[in-house]
Parts: C-alpha cells; structure tokens; sequence
C-alpha cells in the first residue's frame, strides 16, 4: 500500500458558513467501518461541540457507499479470528445524540448495520435517490446492536421496526421516506447541495443555544412523562430567554434583518467504556 493511502485521512473535515461537513473517507472499501474510522470520526464529533465556528454538522460518505457496516476484516476479527473490538475502550456508538448541535446525515448509498445505526443516532437523515437500507443485524447471527431496538421504533414505531430488524430485509429510498426512516430523498448529484443548503439555512438563521435546547428536549423528552416534559419546558424556556440569542431573536425581527447569533461551544466528556 503506498504512502499516499495510508495518510489519506479517513475522516475529511470542510468548515464553510458554520457547517461543517464529515466525509467518512474509505472508499476502496466502501466506507466499510472500522477502529480508526470510529475514534477520528466521534473525535471530530466531541471537537465540533467545542467550536463555536461550528453551527451544523453534515455526515455523508466519500465515493457510492455512506457506510454498509463493518468492515470485513473487522468483522472477521469480531467474529474470532483475529483481534476483537471488544478488547478496546470506545465511544457510544450514539454519540451524535450527544452532540448539541444538529448533525444531519446525507445518505448517499448503502447505509447497514452500524451505518445504518450511525445515520439513525443523526437528528435529520437525508438520502439519494440511490440509497438503500438494511439493519443487517438478523442475517450475521447479531442481536439489534447499539440501542438500534430503542431509537427504530421510536423513529418509525413498533411495527415497522420489527419489520425492519427481524427480516432485515433491503428497502429502498422511497420507502424509507414513506415510513419516516428518512426526512427528505432527492436526486444523487442534488444530495449534498440539498442538505447544505439547509444546513447552512439553520446556521445562518437559528440560534445555536436554541437548538441546542430544542435537541436536549426532544432526545430526553423521549423518556419523560407528558407532565414532566411541560414542567422541563418552563425552566428551558426561563433560561434561554435570559440569554443573548433571544435578545438578538427578537431584535432582528422587530428591525427585519437576518439574526447575528454567537457560536456555541460546549466541552463534551463522553465516557469510553468496554464494547459488548
């Protein structure tokens, strides 16, 4: 393998108005994933919660696959021959919902097993017109990994989410946008201008403390009661308004011209612990 291959990075960053967007960069092997693909990858994650230039995050793949699951060699190893992941302390492969900025996900191609849990863990999920989906877990002998049995049927209920994790069977785009898997389909050459361009809408316009309040709600929300998410609300509301994003919300309305929010940043300690 040539020098050139191996600096490649296997994460490509670009930051441009506020949303940065995260190329996984593998592929020759179809952005199949691995150990150096996951830590730069939920690395570049923890760093962007940090930087306040950072508004929005975009996660598609490089080349025709956005991620089709483990890599074979890793998952050779897995499997016993080789050395196991497990032997290794790694992030939750959730972290993206820990992240308190939007992290939207442009599907470009086949998204299973933990990229199929990798595009469900983003906020907003937007897939060419190509793309196609499995959970993959049932046909290599797996259990549903990575809480994918908790966010599935959240996402597009109980019924669906059976179907989906017993069969794992192939489903396309329209499909996936027709169960609500998905939030937008369009044509493979309009993907990532279509989900930059809104992206790039939220950072313009939207205030990064807002949104990160509205996430931290809708993400906890899920396992609070009707009651306690009301009584939550008043005190989220109580505290963003007492901030510069609301002074300047308002204030840009009333003098109808677009918002100049500050940047957000968060330092983010999201424990490692042993995969299982």
């Amino acid at each position: 393998m040539s020098d050139q291959t191996t600096s490649a990075p296997v994460v490509l960053q670009d930051l441009q108005d506020g949303v940065l967007l995260l190329t996984w960069n593998r592929p020759e092997r179809n952005n199949g994933w691995n150990i150096e693909l996951e830590e730069t990858y939920f690395a570049a994650l923890i760093a962007a919660a940090k930087d306040p230039e950072v508004r929005v995050i975009v996660v598609t793949g490089a080349g025709k696959s956005f991620c089709p699951g483990l890599d074979m060699d890793t998952l050779a190893a897995a499997s016993g021959q080789g050395t196991p992941m497990a032997s290794r302390r790694r992030w939750p492969m959730t972290t993206a919902r820990r992240i308190p900025k939007p992290v939207i996900a442009a599907v470009n191609g086949a998204a299973a097993g933990i990229g199929f849990i990798q595009m469900l863990a983003c906020d907003l999920r937007f897939a060419s017109s190509t793309a196609k989906f499995t959970t993959a877990f049932a046909r290599r002998g797996l259990a549903a990994e990575n809480s994918i049995s908790w966010m599935l049927p959240r996402l597009v209920g109980t019924g669906v989410a059976m179907d989906l994790l017993l069969s794992a069977r192939v489903i396309g785009p329209e499909e996936a946008l027709q169960m609500g898997l998905v939030n937008r389909v369009v044509a493979p050459e309009e993907l990532l201008p279509v989900t930059l361009a809104y992206a790039r809408d939220l950072a313009a316009n939207c205030s990064p403390g807002s949104m990160a309040a509205i996430k931290g709600q809708v993400l906890t929300d899920l396992e609070r009661t009707s009651e306690e998410s009301r009584l939550q609300a008043l005190v989220a509301v109580s505290e963003v308004t007492s901030t510069p994003d609301f002074d300047e919300g308002v204030q840009s309305y009333r003098e109808k011209r677009a918002p100049n929010f500050a940047g957000l940043s968060v330092d983010l300690h999201v424990p490692q612990g042993w995969y299982r």
